[in-house]
């Protein structure tokens, strides 16, 4: 009995291993390489194994007769093979091809809020910047590609003029981004980060969808409902915030009130100017938002300004007012098939009063309203393939009244676009945009081709071509003296980027040229459109967090070659808001819950006709110190060598600089009703 027992589990045994000698070898290649690493396997068994560094495979089965393999490789598409052959197999894997919607091509834009490619800067970096005090506008400039003016703070793209840069919110536009302040004072931008989840400042080659800028667009997206409430408070030497939002089931409903006074600060630290009355805002701004379904989101805002302020001037009291307000509303919803539609309307209002604006006794009055409709229709056709097409219609009006000279004008720009996102091949992408612009006093339709070429090899390495036609109404001004005969400004943006990025390293080059037609330039005592000019140069950005532990490091350089021949320019010249080289280096070190930042500006000298001005030179230290979950001191001090920077040169070779040397920023911010820790956002 044994011994029939034991000759049972041999046969068993030699059964086992006679049908355990079927063998499944081969090679993995993608048609021209071989691919090490892959996984292949006989599909419903777990017979299989990894190729080898040369793409072998081999492995043995019960499974004969026919075999269906599968083969699966990260970054491949999987390969499917149903074969009677059990050798000498060659399996050739096609790479995954990434979808449209799957690539964020950075290619001379800069994101504000995490990013699909880099964390450049959320709304708390935005405060704590070593010299923006909270404000988007200074935190910008410490960005290549933008020029240091210090007698205004406007943003100055790439040789552009400040008016070049246009500000739009949930695609909408505002007419006034700026807060006013008198001549030679920098001014300061009239939103909150916190009212933003995302902000992409485009330095020029930007799609059709967005118009009327020469040189540069800041987009930036508010936030979505917020799913709890929210209140906080926020008090410096100079400005008192508070504000907060209500949370309901599908929507919530904020509000933000502040007000900003350096009359405070001038008592405690004069500086150079004689004020008859310090500078004041008093700023309101509310927001709604609503889920109406699971694929319908409304947004609207609402903002106003009223800002003051009045100096002493040689023999005059220069005394200004301004109202600024701002709302707009947009609907965003998939109406089915793949198809979204973007709707919005936008109004911007500003009115401005100066007494003594030139003369002693003089008055100036001017009101500048505009209507913004849009709508676009959007659908991405398929992983290769995203398009998008819309109208929209800037309803224009601009009374102006100096002493016994007025005019009332009124005009409207209609426009229409279309954009497509093309995958060519796995690693190479395509936007074509086309563009067309009217306006009503001119009744010229404009064409402007734009055009990207992406190549995107993997995450970290991005290669860009880009050109483009842009186009931008001149100044009120202009076109009312013209009589509404001044044709559009146009600029012709050619780009190369060059982006490198990692989990702790970014490194982007960008040389760029912009070539300008028809921009305005006196001729006889009037304005044509004979204008003309260049801008040059290249832009390095680079940022480290691996040089030591908590350490954040960044460098910023720009060289700027510009000539233009416009407004009273007699021959061409480079424009005196120009420096040639602009250099910002960054350091911001993390101890426990302290964090230290130190910056260097740096910028070459600007040209006027009365001389070019020394360099200017600033180092800024701030200091962050997380004292609670909801609790945030800060505290900043500008130019600490005390270097007095000289802006611009008079007509009469007066030096133009700064009202003070020094500026202390300290601040406090406060969440009383948050679930969030460090969460000083009202919004």
């Amino acid at each position: 009995m044994k011994q029939r027992i034991i000759h049972i589990i041999i046969m068993l045994m030699v059964v086992c291993t006679m049908t355990a000698q079927t063998t499944v070898s081969g090679t993995v290649t993608d048609g021209k390489e071989s691919l090490a690493g892959v996984n292949v396997f006989i599909i419903g068994t777990i017979d299989g194994c990894l190729t080898d560094s040369l793409g072998r495979f081999s492995f043995e089965t019960t499974q004969t007769g026919e075999l269906t393999l599968r083969a699966t490789c990260l970054g491949f598409e999987d390969y499917t093979l149903t074969t009677r052959q059990h050798s000498n197999l060659h399996l050739k894997m096609r790479e995954h091809a990434t979808a449209i919607d799957e690539v964020v091509v950075a290619a001379s834009s800069y994101h504000f809020g995490k990013s699909d490619n880099f964390k450049t800067m959320d709304a708390l970096d935005v405060v704590m910047a070593g010299n923006s005090c909270g404000d988007i506008v200074a935190a910008l400039q410490s960005l290549p590609g933008t020029q240091k003016v210090g007698e205004n703070g406007k943003l100055y793209v790439r040789g552009g003029e400040s008016d070049e840069c246009q500000t739009f919110v949930n695609g909408m536009h505002v007419l006034m981004p700026y807060s006013t302040n008198t001549e030679n004072n920098a001014v300061r931008g009239r939103f909150s980060p916190f009212l933003f989840k995302g902000i992409n400042f485009s330095l020029g080659g930007y799609g059709g969808e967005y118009g009327q800028a020469l040189s540069s667009v800041l987009p930036m997206e508010t936030t979505d409902v917020a799913p709890s409430d929210k209140l906080g408070v926020s008090a410096s030497l100079v400005d008192w915030n508070i504000g907060g939002t209500k949370a309901f089931a599908k929507s919530s409903l904020s509000f933000n009130s502040a007000l900003t006074s350096m009359g405070l600060y001038n008592a405690l630290s004069p500086d150079r100017y004689d004020w008859t009355r310090p500078y004041r805002k008093l700023s309101g701004e509310a927001q709604y938002k609503s889920e109406l379904s699971a694929v319908s989101v409304v947004k609207t805002y609402v903002g106003y300004d009223l800002t003051s302020v009045g100096q002493n001037i040689a023999d005059r009291q220069l005394s200004l007012c301004e109202h600024n307000i701002y709302a707009n509303a947009t609907l965003k919803t998939n109406i089915g098939r793949g198809y979204t539609l973007f709707t919005g309307i936008a109004n911007s209002s500003v009115i401005n009063d100066i007494d003594d604006a030139l003369t002693h006794g003089d008055h100036y009055h001017n009101f500048r309203n505009e209507i913004h409709l849009k709508a676009e229709l959007r659908k991405v056709f398929s992983s290769s393939v995203k398009m998008s097409a819309g109208a929209e219609d800037y309803l224009r009006h601009s009374t102006k009244q100096y002493d016994t000279s007025h005019y009332n004008l009124d005009y409207n720009l209609l426009a229409a676009h279309v954009d497509a996102q093309l995958r060519v091949v796995p690693r190479l992408f395509l936007s074509l945009s086309a563009r067309a612009e009217q306006a009503s006093y001119d009744g010229q339709w404009l064409l402007m081709p734009r055009m990207t070429w992406s190549y995107v090899p993997n995450k970290r390495f991005q290669l860009s071509v880009i050109v483009g036609r842009y186009s931008q109404v001149a100044e009120d001004d202009y076109i009312a003296l013209r009589g509404k005969r001044l044709q559009q400004s146009t600029a012709d943006h050619a780009i190369l980027s060059m982006q490198y990025a990692t989990a702790k390293m970014l490194l982007r080059i960008e040389p760029y040229y912009k070539k300008y037609h028809h921009l305005p330039l006196l001729t006889n005592g009037t304005y044509t459109a004979d204008g003309y000019g260049s801008s040059k140069g290249f832009d390095v950005y680079g940022e480290c967090r691996s040089l030591a532990k908590n350490l954040n490091a960044t460098i910023s350089y720009s060289f700027n070659d510009s000539q233009r021949l416009y407004r009273d320019y007699t021959s061409p010249t480079t424009p005196d808001y120009t420096s040639r080289h602009n250099l910002r280096l960054t350091l911001k070190y993390g101890i426990g819950k302290v964090i230290v930042g130190l910056a260097d500006s740096y910028a070459s000298g600007r040209r006027f006709a009365t001389g070019t001005t020394p360099f200017y030179n600033s180092v800024d230290a701030n200091l962050t110190w997380l004292v609670s979950p909801k609790i945030i001191v800060y505290s900043s001090l500008n130019n600490i060598l005390g270097r007095t920077n000289v802006f611009r040169y008079n007509a009469d070779g007066s030096a133009v600089t700064a009202n003070r040397d020094r500026f202390f920023y300290i601040g406090i911010f406060v969440s009383l009703k948050s679930n969030k820790a460090y969460d000083i956002s009202n919004f």
